[in-house]
């Protein structure tokens, strides 16, 4: 994969090591809109397992993501926005560390690929030269890079709505200016991993087993085309060191789908290979 051209010990080990920084982150054809419209409202459970698939189909899109968490008794919010190759599942994010208490940050924004298996970040910090990034093989990520990086993977998010146990159709809303439907309810990431594309559950089954439950409740919302806008989980997972449970938000929003989505691996030699230090 490397030069390809297109336009993410455990996951909380990593998203600690962002958020240290902060201390001191296969579709068919579609049918016509009323007919979507239509069978969505009858269809609340069976419209978000399709949601994926309408991504797939719509090829990119830009993105906005925020996670918000609590850390040390402080809550704290990072956001990420960049593009992202629903058909490739490749994509590039500057993700934003929060202001510290002073109100001030000296962090530089985080440049974040995520591919299939992998997240490569840039600006990590934590003693990595600022000419390289720093590889994690997602496989090994507990929490199936939902939570990894400061934000979640888009296609991610959506594949996590493919577990919906139950739906409820909230009505008519609007996101950023599109008027879209509103769901709420619950997802399970086990169902959900067995539901994916070949390739794609693996992240979903390791986050079933990584995270404090398998339950993911979610808000969604839907475009007359079935794809995703909006869609903010509640993830939950346990702390290694303090063995406690710590709450997650991460909200994705999607948005101007069509824009090229062009993202650029980096290279063997451009990989940080030497050891990252902890905060």
């Amino acid at each position: 994969m490397t030069g390809r051209q297109h336009r993410r010990s455990g996951g909380t080990a990593v998203v600690a090591g962002v958020v240290a920084c902060v201390c001191l982150g296969a579709g068919g054809c579609v049918g016509s809109g009323a007919a979507i419209g239509a069978s969505r409202a009858d269809d609340p459970v069976g419209a978000l397992r399709r949601a994926a698939d309408r991504l797939v189909h719509a090829g990119s899109s830009r993105t906005r993501t925020s996670m918000e968490m609590a850390i040390g008794g402080t809550r704290v919010t990072i956001r990420g926005e960049g593009v992202y190759d629903y058909r490739e599942r490749l994509g590039r994010l500057t993700v934003l560390l929060p202001q510290d208490p002073a109100g001030t940050s000296g962090n530089r924004p985080i440049t974040e690929l995520l591919a299939p298996g992998a997240l490569f970040m840039k600006n990590r910090g934590a003693g990595v030269p600022a000419d390289k990034w720093v590889r994690v093989d997602t496989a090994t990520l507990s929490d199936g890079n939902l939570v990894t990086g400061g934000a979640t993977d888009p296609l991610a998010a959506a594949e996590v709505l493919r577990g919906t146990r139950q739906a409820t159709y909230l009505g008519r809303a609007e996101v950023a200016g599109t008027e879209v439907r509103h769901y709420r309810g619950t997802a399970d990431l086990a169902a959900a991993a067995k539901k994916a594309p070949a390739g794609n559950g693996g992240p979903l089954a390791a986050a079933a087993k990584g995270f404090a439950t398998a339950v993911v409740p979610f808000d969604a919302y839907l475009d007359e085309q079935g794809r995703i806008r909006k869609v903010r989980h509640r993830f939950s997972f346990v702390n290694g060191q303090r063995e406690t449970a710590v709450a997650v938000a991460s909200t994705t929003l999607l948005y101007d789908f069509g824009t090229p989505a062009r993202v650029r691996l980096p290279k063997a030699g451009d990989i940080y290979a030497g050891r990252i230090a902890e905060h």
